[in-house]
């Protein structure tokens, strides 16, 4: 049997694709090495950024945890200082506003850890605009209580009157309370003792009382009580001259670097979750996009 003759065309022109496919074969290859290295580190900046995404986001929910926790403990404590504030709405509805924002931290840092480990870019940005939301409400807070704190000072006052004209002396929870304040702080009411005149007890009385929790120490003969109403030899009562107020402003005075550090951590937290965030975002999508074959 004869053996297939090629004619001299047809060898040359098989020659020639072999050729060319070899040259584009050759070109290609370092983009193609290029496309690789680059989808190589794609996928350890996109794992890097995964983990600490998912570490930062249980912080997060942890964090959110406490809030929660704090929240309940005041409102619902009775042995907590806060309960002499507890006939205050503003005081109430703050608790409440402790309790959801734990709550909302604590759902948006699962759903950050959710995103985080299944690579969800919806929920990531859901993730980004919640913490940005956030983190405006806060410095929204933050300029009201600087620009209105007169205007605080001053409720707080009306607030803390009425809680002192309506001072039982029965040893309730809310005496009891006070009480902690005034001995602790070693003050007097809230701007100072005349705070206390308006005392229903201290008005009806036939005798010169003043609240035990408010003598001074250095003035005091004999026994005395630290809770209730003592009976005074003068007019002039053995207490303390300073308000709770200034007591309260000299504690914030020098535990203002911790106050200022706490919140200037927790913003910068927030801005962490939210560049951390955006670049996941961005990875998964070059991620996905060298995943789709190119053809030459």
């Amino acid at each position: 049997m004869a053996a297939p003759k090629f004619n001299e065309n047809e060898t040359r022109g098989c020659s020639a694709h072999k050729t060319r496919t070899a040259l584009r074969t050759h070109r290609s290859s370092p983009q193609l090495n290029a496309t690789k290295t680059s989808s190589i580190m794609g996928q350890g900046c996109l794992k890097v950024t995964k983990y600490f995404l998912f570490l930062f986001n249980l912080i997060f929910f942890l964090c959110g945890g406490v809030i929660m926790g704090f929240g309940l403990w005041l409102l619902l404590d009775n042995q907590s200082f806060i309960i002499v504030l507890s006939n205050s709405t503003a005081v109430k509805a703050a608790c409440y506003i402790l309790i959801g924002v734990g709550a909302f931290s604590m759902l948006m840092g699962f759903l950050g850890c959710l995103g985080a480990i299944y690579e969800i870019r919806c929920l990531l940005g859901l993730y980004f605009s919640c913490l940005l939301l956030i983190l405006l409400a806060q410095v929204a807070a933050g300029a009201l209580i600087f620009f209105q704190k007169d205007v605080l000072n001053e409720e707080m006052s009306k607030i803390v009157s009425k809680v002192l004209d309506d001072y039982p002396g029965s040893n309730s929870s809310t005496e009891q309370a006070w009480d902690f304040i005034q001995r602790n702080m070693e003050c007097c009411g809230w701007t100072g003792r005349q705070d206390w005149s308006g005392n229903l007890v201290i008005i009806n009385s036939s005798q010169l009382l003043f609240p035990c929790s408010c003598q001074n120490v250095s003035l005091a003969s004999g026994n005395f009580s630290d809770s209730g109403f003592c009976e005074a030899q003068t007019p002039d009562w053995p207490v303390y001259d300073v308000g709770c107020a200034a007591s309260v402003e000299s504690w914030l005075v020098t535990n203002i670097g911790v106050v200022l550090g706490v919140c200037l951590g927790v913003a910068l937290i927030e801005l962490l979750g939210m560049v951390l965030s955006i670049c996941m975002c961005k990875n998964i999508h070059t991620e996905e996009y060298t995943k789709v074959p190119k053809y030459q």
